[in-house]
């Protein structure tokens, strides 16, 4: 899978009064109308049933400059992982990135069981989207495009 070029999102949530954020390259569009995406986590994954219990999501899609924060969100402790990382609470109360290339929040539609990994299907209830070019991965790197 390491010759498939991906987008790097970073995916958090906020469930029983913690903040929990993730690492992800898995992120894909489902739906137009209504707007809807997924992602796939990993059942084993320590922050797995925080999102798979939490009401919903927000996926950020990291700006080329974002590898650092990439890197954090893929290992230690949740509340670690926000340290030294600008976020911003939305209404829904889960965290965005304001730096990111974009953000999706959404609500979650359906789990769906695919062999070790849950797919959370979300409805999205709030976007935004700026001007800045996205961090990509492949071949086990960080690229920039352009």
């Amino acid at each position: 899978m390491g010759c498939f070029a991906t987008g790097v999102t970073v995916v958090t949530t906020h469930f029983e009064g913690q903040d929990y954020g993730m690492t992800c390259n898995s992120f894909n569009t489902v739906s137009l109308d209504p707007a809807m995406v997924l992602w796939s986590i990993r059942k084993a994954s320590s922050s797995h049933d925080a999102f798979a219990n939490a009401k919903g999501y927000t996926v950020n899609i990291l700006a080329a400059e974002q590898a650092d924060a990439a890197m954090r969100f893929t290992k230690g402790a949740h509340a670690d992982r926000f340290a030294e990382v600008e976020v911003r609470r939305l209404e829904s109360g889960r965290l965005i990135l304001p730096e990111a290339s974009a953000w999706f929040d959404c609500d979650i539609n359906q789990i769906v069981s695919a062999g070790d990994h849950d797919i959370l299907i979300g409805r999205v209830r709030a976007f935004a989207s700026g001007e800045k070019m996205p961090l990509t991965y492949i071949g086990g790197k960080f690229v920039t495009l352009g």
